[in-house]
């Protein structure tokens, strides 16, 4: 993606949507300006799909549009943070949160003496929590817009809090990739919780501890670390864990980690990191606790995870899979799942069967209540196929599937192709005896030397009323010609060179097409009812088998 070229002087720069915010208008507003006026600020850098403008020159053309507003303090330190921090924005947020907490030393960054001032100022009128809340939120949009998984979304984290539902407040929650603490902070209620993180960067891990801090959460740990790797939560066991892991992740330190004792239902591939990540989320898993964990959609089916999904299912621990809308994610338009575990208390206590939730028609910000036509209960038993497939959809539509109705549409057209098919068989008689390739005979190459024939595509046509085409191909197809074209391996191909055909006037040539072409309808209409023949007997034995049928009177 080309970027735009850097301003000719420095300056803060701004995206259409906090241009969006200094004038007080939306989004379509700011676009409908760069489209509708000349003067409009040409971008000054950013990408084609996320351009950034100079913050002094759209203040200017506001002013003079009579469009502008005074900028807020709160605008104003987001852009003297992105002026000084440009893509290492957390660096920024770090420090102005360690600047509210107090924390002397040296920063990670150097916080400009004019976001200092900013920063003072709007704590000062406020709260440094709230100030703290709002640098995220435009932090968390930013990513949003840039299409990044470095945070979690904002319809993601909605739809892990909607299925977490009611949380205990005196429950211990934990994050093993907790980031700026989205998910974590999130889930359950404000205070009350436990809650327990870990973060393998080390300045989201340290904005998240603060924001805690800030917003008055007491009971709140994020530590540094790869959870994978280096596990800082060893004995910990959660009531809930939740987690949006690093997607397609391969060096995960699977060669390290082969006798990892989180490895319960089986160590993972280098492919599969994500189910690496579960089954470390699982470990830290109270009896009767419960894992919420993103997963893309591909990890329900691929085959590298067969086993450990086999083995989910088995033990009676995944009891819900739920495909959220297209463009829940902020990097993509592609569906993710929401897995749901949960470790039971004793042998007894496993799940019998997988509730499957299929919201990929939904809206990505309308309900995540599905409809009855939208869920599944489905037996343990009917998921541990040679695919182990689980994704909703899938069994969704099995579910609903009206096996009454559809078989007897099968058994009907499957009658009726029976009855066709006898039908179509010609009628013959005795012959003289002998090959017609045993009296006179002409090659197709010397036909189509005489223009008589072209090769087509898989077999020769006529191009001469001479010579019928379906005579021409049923005689290429006798055993005579059919030894000539076939392979040792069987496959059939036409050898032009030497084949043959014999020598008849046309009468005759269209007596013997008529019945090779019926002989040719037969054969299309047999392979028909054998593909419906084997429909129905698959639907028959898994109606019979799934309750969806019985035997007749």
């Amino acid at each position: 993606m080309a970027d735009y070229p850097a301003p000719p002087v420095s300056g803060s720069l701004v995206t259409g949507s906090e241009i969006a915010r200094i004038a007080g208008v939306t989004r379509a507003a700011v676009s409908n300006w760069r489209r509708r006026y000349e003067d409009f600020p040409a971008p000054a850098g950013g990408g084609v799909n996320s351009p950034l403008f100079d913050l002094a020159a759209v203040q200017a053309w506001l002013d003079k549009q009579r469009k502008g507003q005074d900028v807020s303090l709160e605008v104003q330190l987001w852009q003297a943070l992105r002026a000084a921090y440009g893509d290492a924005m957390i660096g920024g947020l770090v420090d102005v949160a360690r600047l509210f907490a107090g924390v002397e030393g040296e920063s990670p960054e150097a916080l400009p003496t004019d976001a200092v001032q900013l920063a003072r100022q709007l704590g000062g009128s406020g709260s440094p929590g709230d100030v703290v809340r709002a640098l995220t939120e435009r932090f968390t949009d930013s990513v949003r817009r840039a299409g990044s998984d470095q945070v979690t979304s904002p319809r993601i984290v909605h739809a892990v809090r909607h299925f977490a539902a009611e949380v205990a407040a005196d429950a211990t929650l934990f994050d093993p990739a907790c980031g700026i603490g989205t998910l974590l902070l999130a889930v359950g209620p404000e205070l009350g919780p436990t809650r327990c993180g870990q973060e393998a960067d080390g300045r989201s891990a340290r904005f998240a501890q603060l924001r805690a801090d800030l917003t008055g959460r007491t009971s709140v740990d994020i530590r540094t670390g790869d959870s994978l790797r280096d596990d800082h939560w060893p004995d910990l066991k959660a009531d809930l864990v939740v987690c949006d892991p690093p997607v397609g992740a391969t060096d995960w330190g699977r060669e390290d980690l082969l006798l990892d004792p989180r490895w319960e239902l089986g160590t993972p591939s280098r492919a599969e990191g994500e189910l690496a990540w579960l089954q470390h989320a699982y470990a830290h898993t109270a009896p009767g606790g419960r894992v919420l964990m993103v997963m893309p959609a591909s990890v329900a089916y691929r085959k590298a995870g067969r086993r450990i999904r086999s083995e989910l299912v088995r033990r009676g621990i995944l009891t819900d899979i739920i495909a959220l809308p297209p463009g829940s994610a902020a990097s993509h338009a592609l569906p993710v799942h929401l897995w749901h575990l949960r470790r039971p208390q004793s042998p007894d206590d496993a799940v019998a069967r997988v509730r499957m939730v299929d919201l990929t028609a939904n809206d990505p910000d309308g309900s995540l209540e599905p409809g009855p036509d939208q869920t599944a209960d489905v037996p343990l038993i009917e998921l541990l196929d040679d695919a182990v497939d689980l994704t909703p959809g899938r069994h969704i539509e099995e579910s609903h599937r009206d096996y009454a109705t559809e078989y007897r549409a099968l058994r009907r057209e499957l009658a009726e192709q029976v009855r066709l098919l006898a039908d179509l068989l010609p009628t013959l008689m005795g012959g003289v005896g002998h090959s017609a390739l045993e009296g006179p005979s002409v090659s197709v190459a010397d036909l189509a030397r005489a223009g008589l024939v072209e090769y087509g595509d898989p077999e020769p046509v006529s191009v001469s009323d001479q010579l019928d085409t379906d005579y021409l191909q049923g005689f290429l197809r006798n055993a005579a010609n059919n030894r000539r074209s076939t392979s040792a391996s069987g496959t059939y191909r036409f050898d032009g060179k030497g084949a043959r055909i014999p020598q008849m006037d046309i009468a005759e040539q269209r007596r013997y097409g008529a019945a090779f072409r019926a002989l040719q309808e037969f054969e299309e209409r047999a392979r028909q009812v054998a593909e419906l023949s084997k429909q129905a007997s698959a639907l028959a034995r898994d109606g019979l088998g799934n309750g969806a049928l019985a035997p007749g009177d």
